[in-house]
């Protein structure tokens, strides 16, 4: 099944690649196998370029972003994710099914160029199939997603797997970003890769160098943080990039774990015959008058409390302001009268021009014991300074 999938595939990728991107794609893929699609950009160049451009030799090579999801979905399936780094790379779907059925996949490539839009149909069709018994877990810490889904790279990861587990009936189970595992974002710095996780599996049991990360002597290394002592022999890396995490291998037997429990049966709903229904007791009565007396009541009180101390503070202790009132209504009413007394003595001046000055005009007059100083002598030649030592308004005069 897995030959006539690749088969199908091949044929695929020829007539997009005769036929342009508008072509509709069908793919046959396993349960439980990695199924992996580059995005070609020449492929959906050639949608956006007429043939008489392309025979020309004036070729263009535009950016290009492409938007995936399910026909009739905003989303993708659960078990497929897309990933393209950079609009002048290509784009990629992958994933591993774990059901059998059909997707139809919409994907929509934007030329960033001429912002044309084009759009192609895959329909991935999952069968089911065995899947291997024995599977194992391997984090590869200088990879990242885009560098392994190409399948060259896949064929050397696979090939040094080979050689650890010691044979050759080895499938690429799965192939996740470490990013989607709860790992953390690398500084942007030459040597600083996000990781990826590789799962394969085989029909043949695990080999003693991957039996020897079970034992007590490994586990007490990892949580140490020491270096791990890879065991003689067992390092098979042709590549540097390609060397996996020995602490983060895990190792699965399916034979060993416990069946899923089965699903529930679902009855008819439909009471037996004889069977009574007892309805559940009624809960006890309970009193609310208690929680209305302290949410509503106590409330309703402390507020009547502070209004009427409010309204005495107000309106009941007004005895400074009175008299200030009244104060002030003196000191008006004396203004009053002192400028109709004035009034009336300009007016007698007025009539009596002949009349020596009132008392009050008088430079040393004083107000309270009407008593004036005499005059000061105009002909002296000093005058004495009777304004600088003396009050004007004090009850004694100058000597």
């Amino acid at each position: 099944m897995a030959g006539c999938g690749s088969w199908l595939f091949f044929v695929s990728v020829w007539a997009v690649g005769l036929l342009g991107a508008k072509a509709e794609i069908k793919l046959t893929i396993p349960v439980g196998r990695l199924f992996t699609y580059e995005l070609l950009r020449e492929t959906f160049q050639s949608d956006f370029e007429p043939l008489s451009k392309l025979y020309a030799g004036r070729l263009y090579d535009d950016p290009m972003i492409f938007k995936c999801n399910q026909q009739n979905f905003p989303d993708l399936p659960e078990w497929l994710r897309f990933t393209q780094r950079h609009p002048f790379d290509n784009g990629f779907l992958y994933g591993t099914p774990t059901t059998p059925g059909k997707s139809i996949i919409e994907v929509y490539a934007v030329n960033k160029r001429s912002y044309e839009t084009t759009r192609q149909i895959f329909v991935i069709k999952a069968v089911s199939e065995r899947m291997p018994p024995f599977q194992a877990e391997f984090f590869i810490k200088l990879r990242e997603i885009e560098k392994v889904l190409p399948s060259s790279v896949q064929g050397e990861i696979k090939q040094d797997l080979q050689k650890l587990w010691d044979t050759e009936a080895l499938e690429i189970v799965n192939i996740s970003n470490a990013l989607d595992r709860g790992g953390r974002v690398p500084l942007p710095i030459a040597g600083h890769f996000e990781g990826v996780y590789v799962k394969v599996g085989s029909e043949h049991y695990f080999s003693e160098c991957l039996l020897r990360t079970l034992s007590s002597e490994h586990g007490r290394q990892c949580t140490a943080g020491t270096k791990v002592k890879v065991p003689g022999g067992c390092n098979f890396c042709s590549i540097p990039s390609n060397c996996i995490s020995w602490c983060k291998t895990e190792l699965f037997d399916l034979t060993k774990q416990e069946p899923a429990p089965p699903a529930p049966t679902v009855g008819s709903g439909i009471m037996e015959a004889g069977g009574d229904f007892n309805p559940p007791d009624s809960p006890p009565s309970r009193d609310y008058f208690p929680d209305y007396m302290v949410t509503v009541i106590v409330p309703l009180i402390l507020a009547l409390v502070l209004f009427i101390m409010l309204a005495y503070i107000m309106f009941g202790r007004r005895e400074g302001v009175v008299k200030r009132d009244e104060r002030t209504n003196q000191i008006q009413l004396y203004h009053h009268h002192t400028i109709h007394g004035n009034t009336d003595e300009l007016r007698d001046m007025a009539g009596n021009r002949g009349l020596p000055p009132p008392l009050s005009t008088l430079p040393m007059f004083n107000y309270r014991t009407g008593e004036g100083a005499p005059p000061l002598q105009s002909d002296s030649p000093t005058i004495p300074l009777i304004m600088a030592q003396h009050d004007p308004y004090s009850d004694t005069l100058p000597r």
